[in-house]
């Protein structure tokens, strides 16, 4: 019932900066932590930086100073600003996020959304 939607990425120069959107829709009645994966060419998935109901926030350390992740809670999205881009940035990108739903218990159900290349140039 619940569906999420991420948008943004795509080809920048070293440097440059990018914005990646991430939207749930569907039967909602709250939306707890928020978070953003990525996985670059031939290396393991890692989490890059997440926000929790309350606004607090947390950032892999090779992106502190970097990337910025903030919500929109009436808009059940959450964003991520990526600036001074780095060609080892470049990496498929997901976003996650836990929703307790209409209809059904109180528990949090995490979904995914389908990922986006981001590519950072030299």
């Amino acid at each position: 019932q619940v569906q999420v939607v991420m948008s943004g990425g795509g080809s920048v120069q070293a440097g440059g900066s990018l914005r990646l959107s991430c939207a749930a829709s569907g039967s909602i009645f709250s939306v707890d932590n928020m978070d953003w994966h990525r996985q670059a060419p031939g290396k393991q998935r890692e989490w890059v930086a997440g926000i929790s109901s309350r606004g607090t926030t947390n950032y892999v350390d090779s992106v502190k100073g970097r990337f910025i992740i903030s919500r929109d809670d009436a808009k059940n999205t959450m964003y991520l600003r990526m600036d001074t881009l780095k060609p080892e940035d470049t990496a498929i990108y997901w976003c996650s996020m836990a929703v307790q739903e209409h209809s059904r218990d109180s528990r949090l159900y995490t979904y995914w959304a389908r990922g986006t290349q981001v590519t950072v140039s030299s």
